[in-house]
C-alpha cells in the first residue's frame, strides 16, 4: 500500500510540476499571457503524471542497476530516447482520448511546428520530454522520493487521499459540465 500511495504523490507532485512547466513556456517563452494549460481546473496537468509514472516503471530498474564504465555514457543516451518516444506516444493517445471526451485537444499549437503529426505531436517537444525525463530520473525523482518517504505513514496516507478526493471532483466536473 506505500507504495501505491507514493506512486500517487508522484503522480500530482508531476501532474502540478508539468503545468507550471507549460505556464511557463505559455507566458515567459512564448509570451502568449496566462491560460491555465491543464484539461482539469485545477493546477495540474495529468499527462506530465502519467509520463512520470511511465518513465519510472520503464526504466527504474536501469536507473538502478550498476553498469559497467563503457555503458556510463550509454545510459542517459538510452534514457533520453526511451522517454523521448514514451512521452511522445502518451502525447499522442491523449489528444485523441481528450478528442473524444471533449471535442478538442489543448495543444492544438503543433501545427506550427516545421516537423509535427496532425498539430498533435511534434519532434521540438518530444526532444524536450527526453531531456525532462533525464532531469526527471537524475534530479527530480531522487529528490522526491527522500521527501515522500521522510513523511509518516498517517501523513502520507492523509495527503494521498486528499489527492485522489481532488482529482475525482475534479474529473468529474469535467465530464459533467
Amino acid at each position: 500500500m506505500e507504495a501505491v500511495q507514493s506512486y500517487v504523490l508522484y503522480f500530482f507532485f508531476y501532474s502540478v510540476l508539468g503545468w507550471l512547466y507549460e505556464v511557463f513556456l505559455e507566458v515567459v517563452v512564448y509570451r502568449w499571457g496566462f491560460t491555465n494549460r491543464g484539461v482539469l481546473l485545477g493546477p495540474y496537468c495529468p499527462v506530465y503524471g502519467v509520463g512520470a509514472l511511465v518513465f519510472l516503471l520503464a526504466f527504474s530498474r536501469l536507473m538502478a542497476k550498476r553498469e559497467p564504465a563503457w555503458f556510463r555514457w550509454v545510459k542517459p543516451v538510452l534514457v533520453f530516447l526511451g522517454c523521448m518516444i514514451a512521452a511522445t506516444a502518451i502525447e499522442l493517445a491523449t489528444s485523441y482520448l481528450l478528442e473524444a471526451l471533449t471535442g478538442a485537444w489543448p495543444w492544438q499549437t503543433y501545427r506550427d511546428y516545421a516537423i509535427n503529426f496532425e498539430g498533435r505531436i511534434a519532434l521540438s517537444p518530444s526532444i524536450r520530454f527526453g531531456l525532462g525525463g533525464l532531469l526527471f530520473l537524475y534530479v527530480l525523482q531522487p529528490l522526491f522520493h527522500r521527501l515522500v518517504h521522510s513523511l509518516s505513514p498517517r501523513v502520507r496516507r492523509g495527503a494521498c487521499i486528499a489527492v485522489l478526493v481532488l482529482l475525482a471532483v475534479d474529473c468529474a466536473v469535467l465530464l459533467f459540465r
